[in-house]
């Protein structure tokens, strides 16, 4: 059994732990980060700037690649695919296990959804890379609408309180990522 003074040490030994990680600075956002996300905000009142610069630091390669606009907007897009796939896998997943004929449908229909969203930014991606970027706005613009597509099918109904309920964050998410990279696409179109 551990001692007064054992405990009193693993106390202090855990508040300095603690006192360090909470006054440790996280890494600045590069520059080139900064920029792009204020011009893709103020080219479109939707992009949330402080997502868009937390998303894109969070990724290596967009520190990487600061400075190189189609890089970032690749970065974006393939972040809006991977919660996209995500989301569409969460859907799956909820339909296997529901048990109402009715929101097996919509949970379906929202699968299906999310399948062609990811799909769609796949073909933006290429684009950007082959940079034909007006295609690739298009093609971004056009997969946005999943989470509000899938979203209509549940008005109305009953298991609406349960069901999407635990899918609106990945909704959310995944609009706010796709958003980021159309603004991001849109200033190098």
């Amino acid at each position: 059994m551990a001692t007064h003074q054992e405990l009193n040490r693993s106390f202090m030994a855990a508040a300095v732990v603690l006192l360090l990680a909470t006054t440790a600075r996280a890494e600045p956002a590069p520059a080139g980060i900064e920029e792009a996300c204020r011009g893709a905000a103020s080219r479109d009142s939707a992009v949330d700037y402080a997502h868009c610069v937390s998303s894109l630091s969070s990724d290596r390669q967009s520190r990487r690649d600061a400075a190189d606009m189609p890089a970032l907007a690749a970065a974006a897009t393939r972040m809006a695919i991977e919660h996209a796939a995500a989301t569409e896998a969460r859907f799956d997943g909820l339909g296997e296990a529901e048990e109402s004929p009715r929101a097996r449908a919509r949970l379906g229909h929202c699968l299906e959804v999310y399948g062609a969203a990811a799909d769609v930014l796949r073909d933006a991606l290429d684009n950007i890379r082959a940079r034909v970027y007006g295609r690739a706005v298009e093609q971004i613009a056009a997969a946005l609408g999943a989470a509000e597509r899938c979203e209509d099918a549940w008005k109305g109904e009953e298991e609406q309180r349960n069901v999407p309920a635990v899918a609106t964050e990945h909704d959310r998410e995944y609009g706010r990522l796709a958003t980021v990279a159309l603004g991001l696409t849109a200033g190098i179109a």
